[in-house]
């Protein structure tokens, strides 16, 4: 059985299974936050193909977005401190340290929402840098939004369009568009 067969068979699974269909497509999503082996343009494309465009968008946003801050939760308890007692004598490693703790929000916005940018490292670093959560979250919502639109619109046809100057002009306004949201939510809510 190839990889597409595998795939036909999971969009009917999931088609023909109700709720329990849509529990494991949620859960796929979320686990790929988690284990970065998992294609999450394919459980994204699946959702939108199953659930319809607006509503495979917010499932795979929220469950996206639960993913990644289970990601950012379980490096920051669960590793955290051994990273901080392990760069506590290490200069270097201090310096970037701060710098990627103390990275605008504007900026995390816009490294989140680049579709091409590993997400799971990501949340490791926020998490081990202990970035603050609120500052982390809100990037969070607001890039994963363009992200996930991006990769859902893309769907199977992902490395095609790259080459696509028309895609790449919509992905280039999709993320000033991003920015421009960033900036209205922390004009409203002061965040920086």
């Amino acid at each position: 059985m190839n990889i597409v067969e595998l795939l036909e068979k999971l969009i009917v699974f999931i088609q023909n299974s109700g709720l329990i269909g849509v529990l494991v497509s949620c859960g796929l999503t979320t686990i790929e936050s988690i284990l970065p082996m998992l294609p999450l343009i394919v459980f994204i494309t699946i959702n939108k193909l199953v659930l319809g465009n607006i509503l495979g968008f917010i499932v795979s946003w929220v469950f996206t977005v639960i993913g990644c801050c289970m990601s950012y939760f379980i490096f920051r308890k669960g590793f955290g401190n051994k990273f901080e007692k392990l760069t506590e004598n290490k200069e270097l490693l201090k310096k970037y340290k701060k710098v990627l703790k103390n990275i605008s929000t504007g900026k995390l916005v816009l490294i989140i929402a680049m579709p091409f940018t590993p997400a799971f490292m990501v949340n490791i670093v926020a998490g081990l840098v202990k970035m603050d959560f609120k500052k982390y979250f809100v990037a969070l919502l607001i890039g994963k939004l363009s992200m996930v639109y991006f990769l859902g619109y893309i769907g199977t046809s992902f490395i095609e369009s790259i080459t696509n100057p028309v895609i790449l002009v919509q992905i280039i306004l999709i993320l000033c568009g991003t920015y421009l949201l960033y900036y209205i939510v922390n004009k409203v809510l002061k965040i920086e």
